[in-house]
């Protein structure tokens, strides 16, 4: 049965295919790979059973065929089944890809093809993407804007049946970016030894996450931002003797992404609190931290900070050649001094 029109949300393609209602043309595309193997993964899984899947369902890689060879498997009739599934993984390492047009035009209806195209970017405007939308579904799996990984956050957890503090929502987003599949993954194990329905806390978050309570970015953060020069030195120690676990690479962006803030908050015209914390995309209560900062840090002084993370960054990726022989841990101690006088 072909697919009703305006399903090409994740969660209507979905829930089409739960309901059995399958096209016969899945085209998933974009930067963020985890919604495009959530749903080529249920295909794999759920569209036949055990038996059916020996004759009639192939997992190919784009570069190991050709068109014409995906053409001919796609034309097949399935064997004693209903369908047979083709799903084309890394679809973007197929050479010509349009030359496929012919076969989206008129596709057997008993064959589910899925082209996992991803990374990458497409204009829909071109002739064969839209035969695509016409026959079957063309689907854009985009990043998530890291603003809005905190309340993603927050909606997955309650769909597994959950809660989570808005903090440990927030904490999460910041410590894991904004890597979809590994939100998840983490997620999954956070969830293992809690009981369903309870409410998953900042506390719990830091234990099982592999963040230490006293000495991660955060607390790194909150000490710049009150200018707390032996706490502030205290987390870099530990840093610099943990490096595996507190690489420069990593630490550099978050604190990119805090100073930044920080600049916003001095341009802020409206100063209150609701209007803060909407400008920058963060929690309410964490308001305040970004007032006592920038009461710390003049507006110049920001922008000498951010062009001292910049730096550091290049340093710590060997950019700088007269970085190489310094090791990451002074490098932090160098960075820090420098931020907080």
């Amino acid at each position: 049965m072909a697919a009703p029109k305006n399903t090409t949300s994740f969660e209507n393609i979905l829930l089409g295919l739960k309901n059995k209602i399958y096209s016969p043309v899945y085209f998933l595309y974009g930067e963020e790979s985890y919604f495009i193997d959530v749903i080529s993964d249920y295909i794999e899984k759920n569209v036949l059973s055990e038996t059916e899947k020996e004759f009639n369902q192939n997992i190919i890689y784009g570069k190991d065929i050709d068109i014409p060879t995906l053409i001919s498997y796609a034309r097949r009739f399935p064997m004693m089944s209903n369908y047979q599934v083709i799903i084309v993984k890394e679809a973007q390492g197929l050479d010509k890809i349009e030359d496929l047009d012919p076969y989206i035009l008129n596709p057997m209806e008993s064959t589910i093809l899925v082209l996992c195209y991803k990374y990458e970017k497409i204009d829909r405007r071109k002739t064969f993407f839209k035969n695509i939308e016409k026959k079957g579904i063309l689907f854009e799996s985009a990043k998530i804007y890291d603003n809005k990984i905190p309340d993603w956050i927050a909606e997955y957890v309650r769909k597994l049946n959950y809660s989570i503090t808005a903090k440990a929502c927030f904490l999460l987003a910041e410590f894991l970016g904004n890597d979809i599949s590994k939100i998840v993954n983490e997620i999954s194990k956070l969830i293992i030894n809690i009981p369903e329905k309870q409410e998953i806390t900042e506390e719990y978050v830091e234990k099982n996450i592999g963040i230490s309570k006293d000495y991660n970015v955060f607390e790194l953060q909150k000490a710049l931002g009150k200018k707390d020069i032996l706490k502030a030195n205290q987390i870099i120690n530990y840093f610099a003797a943990n490096q595996r676990d507190n690489p420069l690479v990593k630490v550099i962006p978050l604190l990119f992404s805090y100073f930044s803030k920080i600049l916003i908050y001095h341009h802020l015209p409206d100063k209150s609190r609701n209007n803060v914390a909407a400008a920058l995309s963060v929690p309410p209560f964490f308001v305040m931290d970004y007032q006592k900062a920038a009461a710390n840090y003049t507006s110049g002084k920001v922008i000498s900070i951010i062009s001292l993370l910049r730096e550091y960054d290049l340093k710590a990726k060997g950019v700088d050649s007269n970085a190489t022989t310094v090791p990451d841990g002074e490098l932090m101690k160098e960075l820090i001094f420098r931020i907080l006088h």
